[in-house]
Order: C-alpha cells, then sequence, then structure tokens
C-alpha cells in the first residue's frame, strides 16, 4: 500500500513541490489555502461568494497527468476590454463546476476525473467569506491576503477576521497521513493560513505521522526578511502545537552570482542562510543537497531531485 502523504501550502510552492511528488508512488493529499483575494480569483470571489480558487487550479495542473494542451488551456488567461479580462479558464470551469455540484471539494472531485488527477486536492475550506488578516510590525492591522502582501510593512503574525469551518476531508486526510508535509512558499500568506486553525493543530497534535517542512531557498519582502533556516523553522514551530516539525529539507547548492544579485536588487530577496549552530539547538533532523534549478532565468527548486529525497525518507 502506498504511504498517505498531506502536503499543506498554497500558490506557486505547493504546485511546484507536487509536479515531483506525482512521479513516485504515493498516495497524495494536497491542501490549500484558500484566503486569496487578488486579481481573478479575487474578481470571482466577490461576484460568486466563493472560497479562492486560483491555487486550487494551479494544484489541479501540477497533479494532471493529461496532455499538455489541456493544462495551457486550463491556465489560460484572457486578454480583452470585457468583463473576462484577466480572468483565466481554469478559474471559470472551478466557479461553475462548485455551482453544479454545490460544493468546492465536489467540484474538484468532478474535475479529478477529466484531469487524470495523481492525487487529491482538497480546499481547507468550503467558506466564501475566509479573510486573512495581519498584524504588522508597527501594530497595525491590515485585511486581505491581497493587501498584506502588497504592504511594504514586516508582517509579525496573522489570523482570520473570523475562524473559517474546516473541511472535515482535510482533518481526515491528516488523521490517516504517515507524513505531513509544510510545503516551501510564502510563510505567512500561503502556509501558515493553513497551521491557524484549532482544529488542524489538534489534528496534527494526534497524529503519528512525522512533519516535514521544505524550507525556501530566497526570503520573501515583508514575509521573512534576513531569515535563515532556523528563523524559518522557529516560525513554523511557533505556530504548531505540541507537535513540532520532525525533518526539515535545504538547499545547500551554490547560485549564480550575477542571479543572486538580480533577486537583491530588482526584487529586495536574499538566498537563506543554512545557520549550522542555531540548528543544532532545534530537535530537528536535516536533509540537504544542492535543489537547485534555473527555469527561464529564473531560480527554482529541482523538483525531481527533491520527491526522490522525500520519498527516501519513507525506504
Amino acid at each position: 500500500m502506498n504511504k498517505k502523504v498531506v502536503v499543506l501550502g498554497g500558490g506557486t510552492g505547493l504546485s511546484t513541490l507536487l509536479r515531483g511528488l506525482k512521479q513516485y508512488p504515493l498516495d497524495i493529499t494536497a491542501v490549500v489555502s484558500v484566503c486569496d483575494d487578488g486579481k481573478s480569483t479575487g474578481k470571482l470571489r466577490q461576484e460568486f461568494n466563493i472560497p479562492a480558487v486560483g491555487d486550487i487550479r494551479r494544484v489541479i495542473v501540477s497533479l494532471s497527468e493529461t496532455e499538455p494542451l489541456f493544462q495551457e488551456l486550463f491556465n489560460y488567461r484572457f486578454s480583452t476590454t470585457s468583463d473576462l479580462n484577466n480572468h483565466t479558464l481554469g478559474n471559470l470551469f472551478l466557479t461553475a463546476m462548485l455551482n453544479v455540484t454545490g460544493s468546492l471539494t465536489e467540484g474538484i472531485n468532478a474535475l479529478s476525473k477529466v484531469f487524470n488527477l495523481k492525487g487529491r486536492v482538497l480546499p481547507l475550506t468550503e467558506d466564501a467569506n475566509t479573510t486573512l488578516m495581519a498584524k504588522m510590525e508597527d501594530g497595525s492591522i491590515v485585511k486581505g491576503e491581497h493587501n498584506i502582501t502588497k504592504s511594504e510593512k514586516v508582517i509579525n503574525d496573522v489570523f482570520y477576521e473570523k475562524d473559517p469551518i474546516i473541511n472535515p476531508k482535510v482533518l481526515d486526510a491528516i488523521e490517516q497521513a504517515d507524513l505531513i508535509i509544510l510545503s516551501m512558499g510564502s510563510l505567512f500568506t500561503s502556509l501558515i493560513p493553513n497551521l491557524i486553525c484549532k482544529e488542524i493543530i489538534n489534528k496534527i497534535d494526534s497524529s503519528k505521522a512525522k512533519i516535514m517542512y521544505v524550507c525556501n531557498m530566497f526570503t520573501q519582502p515583508g514575509e521573512t526578511d534576513n531569515f535563515s533556516v532556523s528563523h524559518h523553522l522557529r516560525l513554523l514551530n511557533r505556530y504548531l502545537g505540541k507537535h513540532k516539525v520532525d525533518v526539515i529539507i535545504v538547499n545547500n547548492g551554490e547560485i549564480d552570482e550575477a542571479l543572486t544579485q538580480k533577486y537583491t536588487t530588482l526584487e529586495q530577496k536574499d538566498k537563506v542562510k543554512i545557520d549550522r549552530e542555531n540548528l543544532s539547538k532545534i530537535q530537528v533532523d536535516i536533509i540537504e543537497d544542492n535543489f537547485v534549478t534555473i527555469i527561464d532565468n529564473v531560480i527554482r527548486h529541482d523538483v525531481n531531485r527533491l520527491a526522490f529525497y522525500i520519498f527516501s525518507y519513507f525506504l
């Protein structure tokens, strides 16, 4: 029987990780935070009173084993002068499926058969009015994921305006998991939104599964400025309950100096340093290797190597 893996996250990081994991004989459940309120997703949430579908779309595409043309079609973004402008076909499709089936979870299930998904995709909640809030370092409160991301202030804490009702299928998946993976990606706006729910933390605490975190390679302005590997780890452990991160995967590969400088200068992002002395004070196993790959002049995790290490963890 394949090992059961639950991956928590959102955004590009989660979909990137899943693209590698689906190549291995694993029973994958991807849990996606649904508090995004920008661009196409934000417009659809406002008009149809639904949870965010944009990250769901990305995850469906990453787990799909259909022809590339269908994946390209699902990600197609309209460019027009009408109300369709900036909407992706996949977001519209998911909105329609939600209305037809009555829930986002059932809509995804229906699409899973069409796209031949290598795993399950579950929204964290079906609540349409899930709004992420942030308390900034200066004490001010910012409402909405889009506004939090755009703010130039430093985030101190995130919470929900109103506690969402957690998808019971998510709680069941965590209960049955052999491994819980916290995906790389934006900590405060993609990953931690999954951990600020009491029911999720209680299930993780009662689970026998190990917790694995795939650490980011670069910091993110406003979220993790000047963060080392141990800073990422301590922040996640702050939001976890009694059960803390058991194993962390980190990149020790060298990154081209010119590309690094581009990230630092243009995007205010710095390479996440492995501070071994601080890590030695935390009870955590460390898996490290060169996970760097360059795609279209953008630094990414090598998902094939990353997935190999995750699968090998079971051996």
